[in-house]
């Protein structure tokens, strides 16, 4: 199975190919940020992130697209704009036929570390260990996204009892 992971943000919005092979060991196959500059109108900033969600959509052959949930935080703009971000990506797999599935971050930390209350450091430090990486991706936004995509495909061998 391979997932395209995204952890939706308009400025930067984390974007990760993970897969799993027959053996059933992660790897990354791409890591990356969508840059959107704050100063381009909101209706353009959307745009850029349908469009990069897609390209890298259909560039990586992803068979589902994993998308952090969005909570409510307290500051509004930000979890709105984020809401957003997240909905384009749905959107662009969703045309392309592709199937989308939502997952808390609390599921991603429980699923990367064994603990739901983990901070980012330990999901870092768990993402390089899992994925045998060398170092962290910077910046954040991407190690989520890598996050995301092995808290998928370790979900998806618990739901169906085989391998991704």
């Amino acid at each position: 199975m391979r997932v395209l992971a995204v952890d939706p943000g308009m400025t930067r919005c984390g974007v990760a190919v993970v897969e799993a092979g027959f053996d059933g060991k992660a790897r990354a196959v791409l890591v990356d940020v969508i840059r959107t500059d704050p100063g381009t109108d909101h209706a353009g900033r959307l745009q850029e992130v349908f469009d990069g969600v897609r390209e890298r959509l259909i560039s990586t052959q992803a068979e589902v697209l994993a998308v952090e949930r969005v909570f409510s935080q307290s500051n509004v703009r930000t979890v709105m704009g984020t809401a957003q971000a997240a909905a384009v990506a749905m959107l662009a797999a969703s045309q392309l036929g592709i199937p989308v599935h939502q997952h808390t971050p609390t599921e991603v930390k429980a699923a990367v570390t064994g603990s739901g209350r983990a901070d980012k450091s330990q999901v870092a430090f768990m993402v390089s260990r899992i994925l045998g990486l060398r170092e962290v991706p910077k910046p954040a936004d991407a190690t989520d996204a890598l996050a995301l995509g092995i808290c998928h495909l370790w979900r998806s061998r618990a739901r169906t009892g085989v391998s991704p």
